[in-house]
């Protein structure tokens, strides 16, 4: 490993103009394509001490051997320059947008004597004009099946165009009237580019001008007493009607827009782009990049737009819709319009249709982050190495079978909550999610909180794994066990599933590897609580969430583990999952309170009452839509108690203190869920 200072250039020999620079490892291959408004500060910053960059930063520039620099006059040439190096040395460490999936072009080869309409995946061909990308090729398919009705260009190959031309007779498509049949000369070739233009700008959103015109040829045939081509015309309409349909208004306005939104966690982007011309939703596309860099939102915005206008020209419309405004817009707007050929705007929509689509496509982009881990979590090859890789990392004597994360939640210090959750296999095991609600701590100590929820749950395993049975059990005692573990000798082994409802008991099994979500702090507090009980087996750890380190119980320096492991990512996972059970827990108590205190001061009210109430309405929300003749009909209730009631939460209402979540109701017990 490289150190920083050993290559770092001298003092004063980096300019301060625009410029873009390069890192370069050992072996001379570059691994980082950086730009910079002044190259003097933006290198020096890499070239500071080690302990305070980010983490990625230090993995970077310890990587690297040496830096190189290239001067521009305009911030404009930098971000040129940038993008061309990106694509030309493809550096380990920038952010790569990759698809998630093929997405299908509508290319016409205008290129060709008689252009070609077809549907193609993969890269881009010069004197090839494309339609997208959308998200079914089959959909694709159908509408220029409509469409070749009203424009009837050539979508044969190059094989059965030859072929007519051959024989002097077209193909099907030709007798069907869906081809002008150039093959056999029925157009000429400056006749058949006028029907391709005509179907490309269709396609490009002139929509209203065809059918406007075939409009005023149906009824002028009419009025000619040309019924057969009126019907023709009014059939060719209905085809191009049934096309648009197909894409849905969802600008009024009729912008030309691109709306990108991004899905972002510790370790990996989502961005998904709806491509909207004319109003209308064009095509869709998707890509998941791994985290490279410590750049929020704003960077990812601007390293994408980066790779994804830095090549073309014909496909940036005059609107970026994005999530939050690049660092350089102003630089990256000058870009763009330089290579449109015209003004383009980057904006981030506040409200009206604009925020709408961008919510939606920023729903698509979670949809496609999550469904992107599901398919990561569940492939069996990945979840063994990313276990082998905590094993190795943290120095385990053995594989972390069965893993429990722990995570503590509270607001401002009331109703202070944890939560377990446990992996096995690396598959989260949902039924052996446990809550616990914090009552040995006062305020806000998450450190003591980690410290009472350990030390509880351990204490347990103990008092199960005194609950021993003989060796000798009839079979039906030890049905549905799991592997047991041997007890304080050969003859007994613990109970680790109830013999009379036969399900495992809660605490019994001892876990391979605890994670708590903190750093030293929470890491100490678990490890004293397991001390405290004699428990010196049980490997600990902590996830650290702002820079994703890991941290083990007296070590003054965590463990960094790389940003593409599977075992990092596992980590991440389970802290996660830790979390949001952990939050859904205290959203429900916190709920719970506040129904019960709206209607404590209801006189006559009482405990049993209440829960009737809330099992008859489902929850409060309903309860506050319900009038007083209706509360009355619960059972219990009178008229002036429901008076009452109606009152306290008219009154909760009208000061606004409903705003959270109406907690929903198990209707079967009354008792308050979780959300």
């Amino acid at each position: 490993m490289a150190t920083p200072s050993s290559y770092r250039p001298a003092p004063g020999s980096i300019p301060t103009k625009p410029g873009v620079y390069r890192f370069r490892d050992a072996k001379g291959r570059v691994i980082y394509v950086g730009k910079a408004k002044s190259l003097r500060p933006r290198l020096s910053s890499y070239f500071q001490d080690i302990a305070n960059l980010h983490p990625r930063t230090a993995s970077m520039v310890t990587t690297g051997a040496s830096v190189e620099w290239t001067v521009v006059d305009t911030e404009v040439e930098a971000l040129q320059l940038e993008y061309s190096w990106i694509k030309e040395f493809d550096p380990r460490f920038n952010v790569k947008y990759r698809d998630d999936k093929s997405y299908p072009w509508l290319a016409v080869t205008v290129g060709e004597e008689f252009p070609r309409v077809m549907v193609g995946r993969g890269a881009k061909r010069k004197g090839t004009r494309y339609f997208g990308p959308y998200s079914h090729a089959w959909a694709i398919r159908e509408t220029v099946d409509l469409l070749l009705r009203v424009f009837p260009m050539r979508s044969c190959s190059n094989g059965v165009f030859k072929r007519s031309a051959q024989i002097g007779r077209p193909c099907l498509l030709g007798y069907i009237d869906k081809c002008a049949a150039p093959c056999v000369g029925n157009v000429t070739a400056e006749e058949h580019r006028e029907i391709v233009d005509d179907f490309c700008d269709f396609m490009a959103g002139n929509t209203a001008a065809f059918t406007k015109r075939l409009e005023r040829e149906m009824y002028a045939a009419s009025e000619a007493l040309d019924f057969e081509k009126a019907a023709r015309l009014r059939d060719d309409l209905g085809a191009l009607n049934r096309a648009l349909e197909k894409q849905a208004v969802v600008l009024r306005d009729g912008t030309d827009a691109d709306v990108i939104a991004l899905a972002e966690d510790p370790l990996e982007v989502a961005v998904q782009i709806f491509y909207v011309r004319g109003g209308r939703i064009r095509g869709q596309r998707g890509w998941v990049a791994d985290r490279t860099d410590e750049g929020g939102t704003p960077e990812l915005v601007q390293d994408f737009l980066l790779q994804l206008y830095g090549g073309e020209t014909e496909s940036i419309p005059r609107e970026v819709l994005v999530p939050a405004l690049p660092p350089d817009h102003d630089v990256l707007e000058e870009l763009l319009t330089e290579r449109r050929g015209s003004r383009v705007a980057i904006r981030v929509p506040q409200r009206g249709d604009k925020r709408d689509l961008q919510q939606t496509v920023a729903t698509n982009a979670a949809q496609a982050l999550a469904l992107h881990k599901t398919k990561r979590a569940s492939d069996l090859t990945t979840r063994n190495r990313a276990l082998e890789e905590i094993q190795q990392s943290l120095g385990l004597d053995e594989v972390p079978l069965r893993i429990e994360c722990y995570d503590v939640s509270n607001l401002q210090g009331t109703e202070v909550v944890a939560s377990m959750v446990v992996f096995e296999d690396g598959l989260a095991r949902k039924s052996e999610y446990r809550r616990f609600v914090i009552r040995g701590v006062d305020g806000q100590n998450d450190v003591a909180s980690m410290h009472e929820v350990i030390t509880r749950r351990f204490k347990r395993l103990l008092d199960e794994q005194s609950r021993v049975e003989p060796h000798d059990a009839p079979p039906a005692a030890a049905e549905g066990r799991a592997a047991a573990q041997a007890g304080p000798d050969d003859t007994q082994r613990p109970l680790l599933v109830d013999p009379e409802t036969g399900r495992p008991r809660k605490f019994a099994y001892v876990p391979s590897l605890v994670v708590v979500d903190g750093g030293p702090p929470q890491v100490a507090a678990a490890q004293q609580a397991l001390a405290e009980l004699g428990i010196n087996d049980v490997p600990v750890c902590g996830l650290a969430k702002r820079l994703e380190e890991v941290w083990l119980p007296g070590e003054e320096d965590p463990v960094i583990m790389a940003r593409t492991s599977e075992g990092l990512y596992l980590l991440q996972r389970i802290r996660d999952e830790a979390h949001r059970f952990a939050i859904n827990h205290h959203r429900g108590r916190r709920s719970k309170s506040m129904v019960e205190s709206t209607l404590d001061d209801v006189p006559g009210l009482g405990e049993v009452r209440r829960k009737t109430l809330l099992k008859h309405f489902g929850s409060l929300k309903k309860l506050r839509e319900a009038e007083v003749d209706e509360i009355a009909l619960v059972p219990g209730i009178g008229p002036r108690t429901a008076t009452a009631i109606k009152d306290a939460v008219a009154k909760v209402d009208a000061t606004g203190k409903t705003a959270a979540k109406a907690p929903t109701v198990n209707t079967a017990t009354g008792e308050i869920m979780e959300d």
